[in-house]
């Protein structure tokens, strides 16, 4: 019996996205708006733009006041370090802002945020306390394997975390001889643990399965459970005696996996002092634009201006440009001096 669980790909706290649609700024099931300030520069890329910065539970959302469609997308969990230093702003002037650097796909990007707001720190305050809310709820959202998950012989509940079932004598076929433990199933993942030794483990948040199955293996009918690619793409076989006990697991995974994916619980817990406008009021929409692009890489170049070069040991060698008259560091491929000059507005 094959199952393949139809996941909407957890993204919007992993990704760094430029100029996103608007299907991609609107909150996902399981988001939740935390804070959002109204005049926020972003110093960096569109320095001297007033726009609304909002955060969520997964990801830093910021868009330009004018022109919604030109937006950044910034998933926690991309997030390197987050630190405050002047920074020149066309608006402010020499001022505090918010710098974030991040890593996505490899590739290093900094963010500057300045607060146009005279002398409020609830930009610093709200994007850090999130972000540390975010790192201290990963088991709500990581595959975990050999973690501290069981204490006496019962599983370490996380605050939201409900135990909705327990099967005893469950066996893990990692092994040639398999280990006898025992399951966990939850309303945020399943867990098993082997009875003799508890630090052997797996928690599986419902976020991170792709297919639970029902498979014939050298140890009979077992229960196969298949994490996503990102994280880690594992394999994992259970066997369960009798068959229909099997049978009654799986169909509980599936049904609570349904409630999950309805309403996700991701963990991340944090209240701003001050009350903020309803959902509804802060939604950004869209005006069509009546013209027609002409230049299909144009909003694909938008990231070249939060490259941060950390990793750059030596400039590239000096190359003689015709249209400057003098010599200029050599350009990247797949870029002309006249979309570096657009892309940093100069």
């Amino acid at each position: 019996m094959d199952s393949a669980l139809e996941t909407d790909r957890l993204w919007e706290d992993r990704d760094v996205r430029f100029d996103v649609p608007l299907s991609q700024m609107k909150m996902r099931p399981g988001e939740r708006l935390i804070d959002h300030l109204d005049s926020i520069e972003d110093t960096k890329g569109n320095n001297g733009e007033r726009g609304r910065l909002m955060v969520t539970n997964l990801r830093i959302i910021w868009h330009s006041k004018t022109l919604p469609r030109i937006n950044l997308s910034v998933g926690f969990n991309s997030v390197i370090n987050i630190s405050t230093r002047s920074a020149e702003s066309k608006l402010r002037g020499s001022t505090e802002a918010l710098y974030i650097l991040t890593r996505c796909n490899n590739t290093r990007f900094e963010f500057i945020f300045t607060n146009l707001v005279p002398d409020t720190p609830r930009l610093f305050t709200s994007v850090l306390a999130v972000q540390r809310a975010y790192e201290t709820t990963k088991m709500y959202r990581d595959l975990k394997l050999r973690g501290a998950l069981i204490a006496n012989k019962t599983l370490r509940l996380l605050p939201l975390e409900e135990v909705y079932d327990k099967v005893n004598g469950v066996w893990n076929l990692s092994s040639d001889q398999g280990n006898l433990g025992t399951f966990y199933i939850t309303n945020v993942r399943l867990v098993w643990h082997a009875e003799i030794n508890e630090t052997f483990n797996v928690s599986i948040p419902y976020i991170q399965m792709r297919a639970v199955k029902i498979r014939d293996s050298k140890f009979g009918t077992a229960l196969v459970i298949e994490s996503l690619k990102n994280a880690g793409g594992y394999v994992l076989g259970f066997r369960i005696d009798p068959v229909e006990k099997l049978n009654e697991v799986m169909k509980e995974i599936h049904s609570l996996y349904r409630v999950y994916s309805a309403n996700p619980i991701f963990g991340v817990q944090y209240q701003v002092e001050d009350r903020l406008e309803p959902l509804d009021q802060v939604t950004v929409q869209y005006e069509e634009d009546d013209i027609e692009i002409t230049d299909d890489n144009a909003s694909s170049d938008a990231f070249v201006a939060y490259y941060a070069d950390g990793n750059k040991e030596e400039d590239s060698e000096p190359v003689f440009c015709e249209q400057l008259g003098l010599a200029i560091e050599g350009i990247k491929e797949g870029f002309t001096l006249e979309s570096l000059w657009e892309v940093t507005g100069i």
